[in-house]
Formats: structure tokens, C-alpha cells, sequence
């Protein structure tokens, strides 16, 4: 009888041990269990942005105890940036880097990144990008699948043609020049006096050697990364824009994660955006003079008559409650 209770004991502390590890299972499977990552992005392997989104995905994984790791697809090889918004939506892709200016079409709140000449300076740019009015713009995508984490500098954007440099709005009259399929890109070269022409950004370089294209309008990097100044030789800074780079990732996926694993995320992504921000000046400053030996020349620009130019557009936005709410919050942090 004895060894029959006996029994009977050890058999039911071997199921409460055999629940309670079920138990643990089951919670780390829902919180902390190991995901991979898919983080796709159209640019090249030895761009600013793929260096600092290595380092962002790294900083994830050993912050999360490797429950996080990431498999990265670089040199838009899973498709245009529209094509990878598109999989992170259907959750095919997790995370990606997107200009705030393709985001117009899934928010109009992103379009006042696009607002030319909204911002008067790097450091007025870098206390909107870190404010609680950008944080609420990165919410409002939600309703899309995805949801903004984080911001990479992308630099000013200015003009360059293939041989006429662009120093007043007259000298546009005429040309087709490549935009981003952003509707506030599209309307600013229109009142410029240029013929806006959405591409791919891996289309720019045929485009402008075939003639398609007049010209086109972006940072310094494009010219070397991209190599546009082999048949681009005239880059003229009328820094219109300061569009940055938005990091986005799939909303269930994030709603997946716990507290932990989301503290990690914000954490690792101002890491490396202070990575990037080194990085990035550092290479505008070799783009300059790698494209220098191209052949290409840099003229400085006179951009009063472009500010001018374009205050139509930023009376159009202000028409808007909302975007007005934002437009006010971005002037006010430059006083």
C-alpha cells in the first residue's frame, strides 16, 4: 500500500514539473522566442544606410539575447522601394528603409518632409526629426500594416542635369527631371518651371545616359554611389529638400514583440542613427571629391527666387488642419 501512494506521489510531481515546463514554453514561443527577420533595402552594400542598418540589426540581436536575428537583402533585390512597402504590408518583409517622401502616398502626414525649403537649417532638421510631432507621424501609418521606428539622415537634395547648371527656377523651364513618385516632389519642380518625371531610383542612371531624362535631383552620393556622374556633370546646391530616411516595420510584427524586445529595437535604432549620422558626413564629403575627379562641377545657388518660387505649395498644406497643426510645430522648434 505504501509503495503504492509512493507511486502515486511521484507520479503527480511529475506532472506539475511537466506542466510547469510547458508553461515556460509556451510563454517563450508567444514573448521571447527566436524570430528571424527580413530587412530589405534598394541600396548598395557600401552605402552609409546598409552599414547602419547592419549595425542596427547586430544591435538588436545582442540586445536580445540573439531571440531577434535578421537575414538582410540589400541592392533592392526584393524590388523598388514601393514593391518592398507593398511586402511589408503583407508581412513578406519586416523591416525596411523608405524616403519619407514615398510615405505621402500612405499618409499625408509624411508630405510635409517634402515641403521644400521647410527646414532652415541641419540643426533645425535635427530637432524637428527627434520631436514628439515626428513620433505621432510614425504612428499614423497604422491602418496601412506598419508603423515608422526611426529616422536616417539623407541629405539635402539639390539639382543635377547632364551638362547645364541649375542656378535659377528659369534654367529648369523646359527640362524633364526626375522626382520621386511623391505628389509634393512633383508639384514643386512644376512650379520651378521643370517637367517633373517619376523613375525608380535604379532607373536615374539609363535614364539620364539614353536622354529620357534632362536631369535629376538628390544628394551628392548619388553621384558616385549611384554613379550618375559618369553621364551627369553639373550639380548645383539649391538644397531644396531634406527629405530623411524613414526605418518601417510590419505592424503585427511589432505587436508580436515584448516590452523588452521593443525597448531593444528603439534603443539599437539611435545607436546606429548616430552611427549613420557620422557615416553619412563622411561620405558627402568623398562623394564631392570622388565626383570632382568624374568631371562633374558644383555651383553654389542663390535660393531666394526658388524659396519664393515655392511658397504656393506651402500655402496649399497650411490649407489643411492637420498639416497646418504639423507645419506650425516644425517652425516653432526653429524658434
Amino acid at each position: 500500500m505504501k509503495k503504492l501512494v509512493l507511486f502515486f506521489c511521484i507520479l503527480a510531481l511529475g506532472l506539475l514539473v511537466a506542466c510547469g515546463s510547458n508553461s515556460e514554453g509556451n510563454g517563450e514561443a508567444e514573448g521571447e522566442g527566436t524570430q528571424e527577420l527580413r530587412l530589405a533595402h534598394n541600396l548598395s552594400e557600401d552605402h552609409p544606410i546598409h552599414t547602419a542598418l547592419t549595425s542596427f540589426a547586430e544591435a538588436v540581436e545582442d540586445k536580445t539575447n540573439g531571440t531577434i536575428t535578421f537575414e538582410i537583402f540589400s541592392n533592392g533585390v526584393l524590388g523598388s522601394e514601393s514593391e518592398v512597402l507593398e511586402q511589408l504590408q503583407n508581412g513578406s518583409v519586416d523591416i525596411t528603409k523608405v524616403s519619407a517622401g514615398a510615405l505621402e502616398t500612405f499618409s499625408d502626414e509624411y508630405s510635409v518632409f517634402s515641403l521644400p525649403y521647410i527646414f532652415t537649417s541641419d540643426e533645425h532638421y535635427r530637432n524637428v526629426m527627434e520631436s514628439e510631432i515626428v513620433q505621432e507621424i510614425y504612428q499614423s501609418t497604422e491602418a496601412n500594416d506598419f508603423i515608422g521606428l526611426s529616422y536616417f539622415d539623407s541629405g539635402a537634395r539639390s539639382f543635377y542635369t547632364k551638362d547645364t547648371p541649375i542656378e535659377t527656377p528659369e534654367d529648369l523651364e523646359g527640362m524633364l527631371i526626375r522626382v520621386m513618385d511623391s505628389r509634393t516632389a512633383i508639384e514643386m519642380v512644376r512650379l520651378l518651371g521643370g517637367t517633373p518625371t517619376p523613375l525608380a531610383y535604379g532607373e536615374i542612371y539609363t535614364a539620364l545616359q539614353q536622354g529620357v531624362i534632362d536631369g535629376a535631383e538628390s544628394n551628392p552620393t548619388a553621384l558616385t554611389t549611384g554613379q550618375h556622374g559618369e553621364v551627369s556633370k553639373a550639380f548645383s546646391y539649391s538644397e531644396h529638400t531634406n527629405i530623411p530616411d524613414i526605418v518601417v516595420i510590419n505592424k503585427g510584427k511589432w505587436e508580436s514583440f515584448t516590452d523588452n524586445q521593443r525597448q531593444a529595437f528603439l534603443d539599437a535604432a539611435d545607436e546606429s542613427r548616430v552611427e549613420h549620422t557620422e557615416l553619412w558626413n563622411q561620405a558627402l564629403e568623398e562623394a564631392v571629391k570622388d565626383a570632382e575627379e568624374m568631371g562633374v562641377q558644383f555651383y553654389e545657388v542663390n535660393k531666394e527666387p526658388f524659396i519664393e518660387a515655392v511658397q504656393p505649395l506651402h500655402e496649399e498644406y497650411s490649407q489643411d488642419e492637420r498639416l497646418a497643426e504639423i507645419i506650425d510645430a516644425i517652425n516653432e522648434l526653429n524658434q
